[in-house]
């Protein structure tokens, strides 16, 4: 069962932030602009079916699928699949990139979060903001790479075109004027031989 708390009580815990306009949003079912620990992202709240549906219109048909999952923890992760395989849990400790993990049985999500296999991509995310609004949220967000009909990655804020800050209900301030150069993460799933398969890297 997932313990919850008031997003109130929860916001009290990361002063560092101002998290109260994105967690408004996000309780709302609305969307969000943010960086991620890889490029920046369109999120939502993984468990609202309606937000992932407003999100992938945002995103187009044809961008439909591409949607990760982003936890603040081992823990949190482990409330969303049917089984953490040591290897992967392993994996999670000590690798040192941003890593997406494909897992096949999943719970507590809704249909549409999940690609054609059924599979659904997860992420523990590394970055400080990212870590503590999901964690005053209390649940995981949906990312998907913030860009319509474009070939690039939205590597920084200034990639982001007007089209999808226009489509959001709200963009958050962190990180906006960095210019540091954000790539996809590295991206694995554990075979019917339990042996890992990097995807991407």
């Amino acid at each position: 069962m997932l313990m919850t708390t008031s997003v109130k009580e929860r916001t009290f815990m990361v002063q560092n932030y101002n998290l109260e306009g994105a967690l408004a949003v996000l309780t709302q079912g609305g969307l969000m602009l943010h960086p991620t620990d890889t490029i920046w992202s369109i999120g939502c709240d993984a468990t609202n079916a309606k937000a992932i549906e407003n999100l992938l219109q945002l995103k187009r048909p044809e961008q439909a699928t591409k949607l990760e999952v982003l936890v603040d923890s081992v823990e949190m992760l482990r409330n969303y699949v049917k089984h953490l395989h040591p290897r992967i849990e392993t994996l999670l400790v000590y690798h040192l990139r941003p890593l997406t993990i494909i897992f096949d049985q999943v719970k507590h999500l809704p249909e549409s979060i999940k690609e054609n296999d059924l599979s659904v991509a997860f992420r523990v995310v590394q970055d400080d903001y990212c870590r503590k609004l999901i964690a005053a949220f209390g649940k995981p967000l949906v990312a998907s790479y913030a860009c319509v009909g474009c070939k690039d990655y939205p590597a920084n804020f200034g990639a982001v075109s007007s089209e999808i800050i226009q489509g959001v209900d709200f963009v958050t301030r962190h990180r906006q004027h960095e210019k540091i150069i954000g790539k996809p993460s590295v991206m694995v799933r554990l075979t019917e031989e339990d042996e890992l398969e990097f995807l991407r890297d």
